[in-house]
């Protein structure tokens, strides 16, 4: 049990988004290969029960206060999100994630098991138009390049009106590129995440978020099809 714990603070005292003050980020060789292990690691899961408190929790409450129908947490984790959602009248959230592992705990949490899916956000199975909102919070960074203009256009598929993402930018406001700290991320520019964003939605707001790090400020991303 010890050793459980001493690594849960070893993978927040890391990851982007665990309220972290300092990341020690290195350049990774290979920026076409994503880092999945770790969302089959169950310290890892322990960590995003707590991640977005004070933060992006509030923040997607805000942004989907005043939407009605279904909604799609795309890499939904261990369904935290969605439980906290469950307050909103008038929407329904479904949420998707590529570990099973994860969407066991969304499921062991009281979700519905029939809103939940095991699948890739590059390739969703979902119908077209089948959700009227979608919304990703700290994962898009963590696709390959391509990965995030593919993950883009599902979303921009599956999806009515809007859809809201959350990734990290650099402080720096430059290109610093693909980056790994715990797990292997892209820590760019605004201007960078508007031409990914503009690859498939006409209209792109970007709004800040409160979180932040040493290296990286949070950034929401309103696509309006």
């Amino acid at each position: 049990m010890k050793s459980l714990f001493k690594k849960m603070g070893s993978i927040k005292n890391k990851m982007p988004f665990a309220g972290s003050k300092t990341r020690s980020a290195q350049p990774l060789p290979d920026p076409d290969k994503q880092d999945l292990d770790l969302y089959w690691d169950p310290a890892y899961a322990q960590v995003l029960e707590t991640w977005g408190e004070g933060n992006t929790w509030n923040e997607i409450q805000l942004l989907l206060v005043n939407c009605k129908g279904n909604i799609l947490d795309i890499a939904c984790g261990t369904g935290r999100t969605i439980e906290i959602l469950s307050g909103i009248n008038g929407i329904e959230t479904y949420g998707c994630d590529i570990s099973d592992l994860l969407i066991r705990k969304a499921i062991d949490r009281g979700i519905d098991q029939d809103r939940l899916s095991v699948c890739d956000a590059t390739q969703m199975e979902f119908p077209d138009l089948f959700f009227d909102y979608a919304y990703s919070i700290g994962s898009l960074e963590h696709f390959t390049e391509d990965g995030i203009v593919r993950f883009i256009d599902e979303c921009h598929r599956v999806t009515k009106v809007n859809s809201f993402h959350m990734v990290p930018v650099s402080r720096s406001g430059k290109n610093e590129g693909w980056m790994k700290t715990v797990q292997s991320f892209y820590n760019n520019s605004v201007d960078w995440w508007l031409d990914k964003y503009r690859s498939s939605y006409k209209t792109v707001y970007a709004f800040d978020s409160k979180w932040q790090d040493d290296i990286s400020l949070g950034k929401w991303f309103v696509c309006v099809k």
